[in-house]
């Protein structure tokens, strides 16, 4: 058995899951850990996800001790963010 942590953190609400799982998916870990029932705004087909702050495919087999990391969408490009607190400073 494997030891495997599901982090999803918004802004207002991070979420840290400890899953035990034997040899699966990163997909099958983030089903099996239920946190698709608590934010059903995570859509795996276009969200994108990490392990250790490295991009995965969804078909890679955790090990022990993974953190599995759901990236959420952004709101505004970096870009755009840099020039509004730009702006902002004027």
């Amino acid at each position: 058995m494997d030891k495997v942590e599901i982090v999803f953190a918004k802004p207002d609400q991070p979420l840290i899951i400890d899953v035990t799982v034997e040899s699966h998916t990163v997909e099958q870990v983030i089903v099996m850990s239920g946190i698709l029932d608590q934010f059903p705004e995570i859509d795996l087909a276009t969200i994108n996800v990490g392990i250790f702050g490295k991009l995965c495919k969804l078909e890679k087999i955790v090990e022990s001790g993974d953190r599995i990391e759901i990236y959420r969408s952004l709101t505004q490009s970096p870009m755009d963010a840099r020039r509004n607190r730009a702006v902002k400073s004027k």
